[in-house]
């Protein structure tokens, strides 16, 4: 048994990042990611939103997801959800097929009824997330009986570098800087084969102990880091990698 909401805290702070940030990485309103330190899950809507946004929120730190979820279940949801579904299959023998067709329709309006509600609280509700139905009020309507067709939005390179990096193949020891070799330390340490640290920043500065023993994800894809001998420093930006001497 382990805090959830220390580890997730501990994590963020380790990486020296703040709510906003990971609002806007995630997806998930700020007032829930505390809720999730605090162990406040009453706070959010239900189970289901408490395991989602515990999952994404643990992997976006580098952490275990599915070790979170059932770190939850064990603590939050009392019994075992398979006992009732065994003992009613095995009391099926004898009953009343009339009587049984009647209790599925009544239990299959029952479920409609709440799904339709929760779809409606969900797309309409002023106070819960909006992470999976987007929102397209900002789009001005369509002219009507206009034959133009419309301008396709420009492609944009994205203004942060989202840099992910892994202990694939060994350890590795390991320093980030915002900007530049000069600028705010990120990390120092050694990663440890197995672990992940992300970071989110327009632009970083990485010193490298062993780079063939890490794996680099570049705004959600893989990028190389040549090693140029121990220890090896790269600058990078939104667009690319790029190796420099160790004093830039």
């Amino acid at each position: 048994m382990f805090e959830i909401g220390n580890s997730l805290r501990e994590a963020r702070l380790r990486q020296t990042l703040d709510f906003p940030e990971v609002e806007q990485a995630t997806k998930i309103r700020s007032k829930y990611l505390r809720a999730l330190e605090d162990e406040q899950f009453d706070i959010l809507p239900g189970q289901t939103y408490v395991k989602g946004f515990l999952r994404t929120y643990s992997e976006y730190l580098g952490l275990d997801g599915q070790l979170y979820v059932d770190e939850y279940n064990s603590r939050y949801i009392p019994g075992d959800e398979e006992t009732p579904l065994r003992a009613s299959s095995t009391s099926a023998v004898g009953r009343n097929p009339r009587v049984e067709s009647s209790v599925v329709l009544v239990a299959l309006a029952a479920i409609g009824i709440l799904t339709a509600l929760v779809v409606v609280a969900w797309r309409f509700g002023s106070d819960t997330p909006n992470t999976a139905i987007p929102d397209f009020s900002s789009q001005p309507p369509a002219a009507t009986g206009s034959k133009t067709p419309a301008k396709k939005p420009r492609k944009t390179a994205p203004a942060r570098a989202r840099l992910s990096v892994t202990g694939a193949l060994g350890d590795s020891w390991m320093e980030v800087h915002a900007g530049s070799a000069a600028g705010r330390e990120l990390y120092r340490g050694t990663l440890a084969a197995g672990s992940t640290v992300r970071f989110n920043r327009p632009r970083l500065y990485v010193l490298i102990g062993r780079p063939g023993n890490l794996r680099f994800r570049l705004n959600g894809r893989v990028v190389e880091v040549p090693d140029r001998g121990s220890p090896t420093s790269v600058l990078v930006t939104p667009k690319r990698v790029t190796p420099v001497s160790a004093s830039t």
